[in-house]
């Protein structure tokens, strides 16, 4: 199989077709087609940027609600999607026949249907006229069409399936009945309103995706993605398993800008899946550990994959927060991806890979401090530069911070135009290992738009569409100027127009890059839709309870091992975003519910992330997985072989979502102070590792059975230390509900209040239920609750809910109006489970040091 060059450093044709199909459609024509498809997708690019900034509303121009900017939105991904993605695999890549061209602009209007008719739709809702019930026809079946093009055949069958379901409720099995839908209706549903295709996944497409895509796009066409390649190698090439360490640490960076597995996998797997086959790991193993390092991008913070900015609407809040409590189990899961290479490394025997220059301990250990302190100390300095700016000088900040912002980037350029350009690829057969420091410098500008987006998320909280604006037009003029800067800086004049010219063709393109990375997206997040539509619609998320309490029987870990189950599965067929919407509709309420009714307070940020994560595992799990795909294309390995490897390196990720369901620490909820937070983070650390370690059977040798049993004992120890404190301390103490304002005001700010409530539910079951809600910042208990969305009623020793606020804190934690409180739990003042960390440590230890003993022992040889 003809894969690679590596003198070129470029993927073969059938590598970049394989991306094409699978992110930007295959087909690529030239002429004047060619050139429609390019300034449609231009154009789409320029319009979200100018969506996604404040100038619309500043200069009052091109203003849009939510629901025309999604059908604009739509039309253009479906329009792009008919040119771009071929009817079927044997459909010529080259030629564009001229019914696509009538498939594409009726789609495209059918889209837009909302947005040319939207003041007409709006004075008679429910009631749609024959042109409507034409449109919405049309435009469904050519939605499902393109679906099949772009998304593949499985998601189409599942929207299919959905319709039927509306049409065929009253046929339907009694735990699924319902009393159905006429075709104006389900039509009118899906098509007309914001129910349906045009519901919450397609406005958080065009409204967070896109920019986000355009972002990391933009940021790769401009060569930071190269730049984390080589700042990896110069850092890990060297070791001991270098280039499957090059391959973990460089992918985790790409993560940072780009949500797409498979172009991760080929853009950096073409390099390191040949130095990982030639440093001995073998064709399977080097493919696998691409493939699941190039997955995990998904999970990096702060740009995710898609279906990480469907979670802002679902769980309502702030995307700063979403990559807040994603962070810590990204970072876990890739160090220890990192410590499983190495343990392979050890097992195999492998050396050093590549020569590279000697030092002492001592100069590695000072060169580390000096580097890591450095990051530190100008981290502080731009954060307390930037604070008394805008503390001293007010409404002129921006202006001042934009200037100092300038300066730090000409002389970021400048630093690097000291430097030589980094290589372009990788030579294979005698791979020479950068300098550090050197390549660290020559693209220090890369980091500066990546910061940017970093502070507007977390510092500044701006939204998320906001914040990546902001990113997109720094880095945009970053592109325009970076050639021409360099060239300034090494003394070479008369290029300034070239340079730009050159500057301004890459923006273009990465314009291009950006929309057609999103026809599939927009087009799986349209159909999406179709299926929330269908659950609004006929109910099945409140039939789901009942169904999914049978299956469990009322058990929260069967009850997770059968979400984990579906996500799997669908996970063959379906994209992560949709596996995502699906899963996430239909059984993350359903958990939370059933995880109160039994005592357990279940954080629901805790349960979309569970759907998240093995939404993406359903990636790499045999025998589907583009991203396996092209990782055997490169390694010339079994597809299925290579995805079965992927699938035990995936175990590590795999257990986390069960520790952060029971014990949500680990995604940074309930965790208070800097002490706690150190402790969390590394106990979740050496647990990681350790079950690395067991999972692998080498610890610093090879694991004896009872080594690798106290490794997993030590695991459970340390992932889960309040199970057994709570064994032997009682962690809640129990308080009358008429003392809730009492409660209410003495809470601390940032502990969530603790209700065990009683009601009737809506099928007119009795149920009692653990729910607990974070309070706001009013010294008053009764206004604490009331900033948290409850009123109640307290009449002697009874005390009620009156009210629920709709879309407050309360409503998304299970408050029922109406329901009585029971008690209130309140902490017990036992030992912090903390205290559990000692003997987790102890058995590490033990294990280490009997490890380090056959190590040492000599060896008898027979006389």
């Amino acid at each position: 199989m003809s894969v690679a060059s590596p003198e070129a450093g470029k993927p073969s044709a059938e590598l970049q077709q394989i991306v094409a199909e699978s992110d930007t459609g295959g087909r690529k024509v030239s002429g004047i087609p060619g050139k429609i498809i390019f300034a449609v997708a231009v154009a789409w690019s320029l319009w979200q940027l100018w969506y996604a900034s404040p100038f619309p509303f500043t200069f009052g121009v091109v203003i849009l609600n939510d629901t025309e900017a999604r059908a604009l939105h739509l039309a253009i991904g479906i329009f792009l999607g008919y040119l771009c993605y071929p009817a079927f695999r044997k459909s010529s890549r080259t030629e564009l026949p001229w019914y696509e061209w009538i498939f594409a602009v009726v789609a495209a209007f059918a889209a837009a249907y909302l947005l040319l008719f939207y003041a007409q739709l709006a004075t008679r809702p429910g009631q749609p006229t024959t042109m409507d019930v034409v449109v919405a026809t049309t435009g469904l079946i050519l939605l499902l069409e393109a679906t099949r093009r772009a998304v593949g055949l499985p998601m189409t069958i599942l929207a299919i399936l959905f319709l039927v379901y509306i049409m065929a409720g009253r046929y339907m099995p009694e735990v699924l009945a319902h009393k159905g839908a006429s075709l104006e209706r389900m039509l009118s549903h899906q098509w007309l309103t914001t129910e349906g295709v045009f519901g919450v996944a397609l406005g958080v497409s065009s409204s967070y995706i896109f920019i986000y895509v355009l972002f990391g796009s933009l940021l790769d066409r401009a060569g930071a993605g190269n730049y984390m390649m080589q700042v990896s190698l110069a850092f890990l090439g060297h070791l001991r398993g270098g280039p499957a360490k090059v391959s973990v640490v460089s992918s985790g960076l790409n993560g940072l800008i780009s949500g797409s597995s498979v172009s991760n996998v080929v853009s950096g797997g073409i390099f390191t899946i040949p130095l990982m086959k030639r440093a001995g790991y073998g064709g399977v193993k080097a493919g696998a550990i691409e493939t699941m390092s190039s997955v995990d991008g998904q999970l990096m913070p702060p740009v995710m994959g898609a279906a990480a900015f469907l979670m802002v609407e679902y769980v309502g809040i702030p995307y700063s927060e979403i990559c807040k409590h994603a962070f810590l189990p990204a970072v876990l899961s890739y160090i220890a991806l990192f410590y499983i290479v190495h343990l392979e490394a050890l097992k195999l025997g492998m050396m050093p890979f590549a020569r590279g220059r000697e030092r002492t301990g001592r100069e590695r250990l000072v060169g580390w401090g000096l580097g890591l302190s450095g990051t530190v100390v100008v981290s502080c300095v731009i954060y307390f530069v930037a604070q008394a700016v805008k503390e001293f000088t007010g409404a002129a900040a921006p202006w001042i911070l934009g200037f100092l912002l300038a300066g730090v980037y000409v002389y970021s350029v400048r630093v690097a135009a000291r430097e030589p350009d980094l290589p372009l690829d990788v030579d294979v057969e005698n791979p020479v290992m950068p300098e550090r420091w050197p390549t660290v410098k020559a693209g220090l500008h890369f980091l500066i738009p990546i910061g940017i987006l970093i502070w507007c998320l977390m510092v500044e909280e701006l939204s998320p569409a906001l914040s990546a604006f902001w990113a997109t037009a720094v880095l945009i003029v970053l592109m325009l100027t970076q050639r021409w800067l360099t060239n300034f800086f090494r003394s070479r004049h008369g290029t300034v127009v070239p340079d730009l010219k050159q500057g301004l063709h890459e923006v273009v393109h990465g314009l291009n890059d950006g929309a057609r990375n999103m026809i599939g997206i927009a087009i799986a997040t349209g159909t999406a839709g179709i299926i929330v539509g269908g659950i609004t619609l006929t109910g099945l998320g409140l039939r789901m309870t009942e169904f999914v309490e049978f299956v469990s029987m009322g058990n929260v870990v069967i009850m997770l091992l059968f979400t984990a189950f579906v996500c799997l599965v669908l996970g063959l067929g379906v994209p992560t975003t949709a596996n995502y919407i699906l899963v996430a509709t239909l059984m993350a309420p359903v958990i939370v519910e059933l995880g109160a009714q039994s005592g357990l307070v279940i954080p629901l940020i805790a349960v979309h992330l569970f759907v998240f994560y093995y939404g993406i595992m359903g990636d790499v799990t045999p025998p589907v997985g583009l991203a396996t795909f092209a990782a055997a294309a490169i390694s010339g390995e079994d597809p299925i072989e290579t995805g079965i490897q992927g699938s035990l390196y995936i175990s590590r990720t795999a257990v986390l979502p069960f520790v952060w369901i029971f014990n949500p620490q680990l995604i940074l909820v309930d965790v208070h102070g800097w002490f706690e937070l150190v402790l969390v983070v590394l106990a979740s650390l050496a647990a990681s590792l350790c079950f690395a370690a067991a999972t692998m059977g080498w610890f610093q040798t090879r694991s004896r059975w009872w080594e690798t049993l106290l490794l997993l004992v030590a695991v459970f120890i340390l992932f889960r230390p309040d199970s057994l404190m709570d064994r032997l301390y009682e962690p809640y103490a129990s308080r009358p509900a008429k003392q809730i304002y009492d409660v209410a005001r003495d809470t601390p700010p940032d502990y969530p209040m603790i209700f065990v409530i009683k009601g009737t539910n809506v099928e007119g079951d009795d149920v009692r239920k653990t729910v607990s809600v974070s309070l706001g910042k009013s010294p008053d208990g009764r206004m604490r609750l009331a900033e948290a969305g409850l009123t109640f009623t307290v009449l002697g020793d009874e005390v009620r809910i009156a009210t629920v606020k709709f879309g407050s804190r309360a409503r998304r934690a299970g408050f029922e109006q109406g329901w009585v409180v029971e008690e209130l739990k309140v902490d017990s003042g036992a030992p912090a489970p903390h205290w559990m960390y000692i003997p987790g440590v102890a058995i590490v230890l033990l294990v280490a040091f009997l490890q380090r003993r056959r190590l040492v022992a000599p060896v008898t040889r027979p006389a």
